[in-house]
């Protein structure tokens, strides 16, 4: 098996990859390669630049090396089929829609149709990378988030995305189930923070972190960030007792601010006498590549083949 695999994180307006050794289960930081995009752009556009980052890692590594390519891509998207089914509800990659993206991709790389190129959800990617060699590995079964623009989830048992049954939400997602008066995700959300402490204070903010940075001198601040916490215990504890879960690990911007939240967070779980782990993504970003890489390794490809129809 040629053990070097590219993992490839797609996100609204940028893209960036870098080489996973399949075998030593090790990200080669070295190899790491990044743009920004127009996501309103045409296909050509789009495509040359996943494939121009996809390019330069490759020659990092040799193309001799690689075993294939693996995306972590947000959706709505055929997974298995590699074709994005974006209609511009999401504000992006709305010119994309119903592109063979494998096709396109080894055309304007030049590779030929027998190098694998596989996707999977973002968030679902994260997950994998987590519950390979983050902070999941030492347990059968774990939630990861990603906290940031939206609220991506994916619940994760031996090593495989749990996407139906009667202990996850419909397709192993979170963002869509009701919580207070809209969805989780406009909730655990950068938008939802922002709206939230324009309202406290009728104050316009850009971003997360300058609600935190504000926390030492506004008592908003700080109460923005416990009810956070405590929102999001509330949110999960019914998903942690049907799926028995063992760990719950954050990512995504939000993620960075665990501190002003996470004590509020902790406290309703212990009211709730719920007994986990919690945790704060160390890999951050690079877990989506290493979701991604795996999927290169035909045996877990095939083990998760099934969740990936109904993603």
């Amino acid at each position: 098996m040629k053990n070097i695999a590219i993992g490839v994180d797609v996100g609204g307006s940028h893209v960036s990859c870098m080489a996973y050794d399949l075998i030593e289960k090790k990200l080669l930081t070295e190899t790491l390669s990044e743009a920004d995009l127009n996501n309103h752009g045409k296909s050509d556009e789009v495509i040359a630049a996943w494939g121009g980052v996809i390019k330069k890692t490759i020659e990092l590594v040799g193309l001799e090396n690689v075993g294939g390519i693996g995306f972590a891509m947000p959706g709505p998207f055929d997974y298995v089929k590699g074709i994005p089914l974006f209609k511009g509800e999401n504000g992006k990659y709305e010119n994309i829609y119903g592109i063979d993206v494998p096709v396109l991709l080894r055309s304007f790389l030049g590779i030929k149709d027998d190098l694998p190129i596989r996707f999977i959800n973002d968030a679902t990617a994260f997950a994998i990378g987590e519950d390979q060699v983050g902070k999941a590995k030492d347990y059968n079964q774990s939630l990861s988030v990603t906290l940031g623009t939206g609220f991506g989830s994916a619940f994760i048992k031996g090593g495989l995305p749990i996407v139906e049954g009667d202990e996850v939400p419909q397709s192993g997602c979170l963002w869509h189930l009701p919580f207070e008066d809209g969805i989780a995700d406009d909730y655990f959300s950068t938008r939802g923070l922002l709206k939230r402490y324009e309202q406290a204070t009728g104050q316009k903010l850009s971003g997360v972190k300058q609600i935190a940075d504000l926390v030492s001198s506004s008592q908003e601040a700080q109460a923005l960030f416990n009810d956070f916490g405590e929102k999001m215990g509330q949110f999960l504890a019914p998903w942690i007792k049907t799926f028995n879960l063992e760990v719950f690990i954050m990512g995504g911007n939000i993620s960075r601010a665990y501190k002003l939240f996470g004590d509020a967070l902790s406290a309703y779980l212990k009211q709730e006498d719920l007994q986990l782990k919690v945790a704060v993504s160390e890999l951050k970003e690079t877990a989506s590549f290493i979701g991604a890489a795996t999927l290169i390794d035909d045996a877990i490809y095939q083990s998760i083949l099934a969740a990936l129809r109904k993603m």
